[in-house]
C-alpha cells in the first residue's frame, strides 16, 4: 500500500513539468504562428503608440468641429440684415427734385415760345378770350404773360402815351422783383396768347414770377383744377377809381 501511494506521488511530480512545458510552448510559438499573430495584431491596432494616437484623433476632430461651430455661430450673430435681404433703393423723387424738374420744364417752354392747350374764342359783348383746350391741374403752368420788360420810370412814360389813345388799350402789368418795380408791357399786338386772358375777381388762374438767369418772367398758373373748354381768367388787381371808371368790368 505504501508503495502504491509513492508511485502515484511520482507520477504527479512528473506531470507538473509537462504542464509547465506546455505553458511555455504557448508563449514561444513557431514562426508560422508568430507571423499569423503579428498579422492579426497589425490589423487590430499596430502598436501602443498607434493606439494612443488613434484614441486621441476622435477628440481632436471633435475639438475642431466645436471650434468651427462656435465660429459659425459668432459669424451668424455678426451678420447684418442686409446680408440676407438686398437693399431696396427708392425711386421716389424728393419735393426739391420735382420742383427743380418743373422749373426747368417751364424754362424750356418760355425760351421756345411754346403755348400749349389754349385757343382763342370770340365772346359776345366782351371781345376775344382765351379758353382751355385741355384740362390743367392746380398749380400747373398755363402760359407766359409775354411782353416788353420795363423798369418803373420807362413804364410810366409808356403808360402816359397809351392814355392819349383810348382805342389802343393798355396791357401793362406792374410787379415787384428783388426790391425793384418792373412792368411787363404787352400792349403791342402779337401772336402771344397770355396778353388776351380776361379779368375776373374770381378767376381760375393767378400770376407768378418765374426768374430765368436773374431775369423775371411773368407767368400764369392754374389756381384750381381747370376743365377743357373753360375760359381762362385772372384778377388784374387794379382797383383804382380812374381804372374802374375807364373799365367798369374791373369791378367783377
Amino acid at each position: 500500500m505504501p508503495n502504491e501511494i509513492k508511485s502515484e506521488s511520482c507520477e504527479s511530480k512528473e506531470q507538473k513539468p509537462e504542464m509547465a512545458c506546455h505553458s511555455h510552448v504557448i508563449r514561444e510559438q513557431g514562426p508560422d504562428q508568430l507571423e499569423k499573430k503579428e498579422s492579426t495584431t497589425h490589423t487590430n491596432g499596430r502598436s501602443a503608440a498607434d493606439l494612443k494616437l488613434s484614441a486621441s484623433k476622435p477628440q481632436s476632430r471633435t475639438g475642431r468641429k466645436l471650434g468651427a461651430k462656435k465660429t459659425e455661430d459668432k459669424t451668424s450673430q455678426n451678420r447684418k440684415v442686409t446680408d440676407y435681404y438686398p437693399i431696396r433703393r427708392s425711386n421716389r423723387k424728393t419735393k426739391a427734385e420735382l420742383k427743380s424738374e418743373e422749373h426747368r420744364h417751364i424754362d424750356d417752354l418760355i425760351k421756345n415760345d411754346i403755348e400749349e392747350g389754349l385757343q382763342i374764342k370770340h365772346i359776345e359783348g366782351k371781345g376775344r378770350g382765351i379758353f382751355a383746350a385741355k384740362s390743367f391741374k392746380k398749380g400747373e403752368f398755363v402760359v407766359e404773360y409775354h411782353g416788353d420788360l420795363l423798369e418803373l420810370a420807362e413804364a410810366k412814360i409808356k403808360e402816359a402815351q397809351y392814355a392819349q389813345d383810348p382805342k389802343k388799350g393798355c396791357y401793362m402789368y406792374y410787379f415787384q422783383y428783388q426790391s425793384k418795380t418792373y412792368c411787363v408791357d404787352a400792349t403791342e399786338e402779337t401772336s402771344r396768347l397770355g396778353r388776351l386772358i380776361n379779368h375776373s375777381k374770381t378767376g381760375n388762374c393767378q400770376t407768378r414770377l418765374h426768374p430765368i438767369n436773374g431775369t423775371p418772367h411773368l407767368i400764369l398758373v392754374a389756381s384750381r383744377d381747370i376743365e377743357a373748354e373753360e375760359e381762362l381768367l385772372y384778377d388784374y388787381g387794379d382797383r383804382s377809381k380812374a381804372s374802374v371808371l375807364a373799365h367798369p368790368w374791373l369791378k367783377y
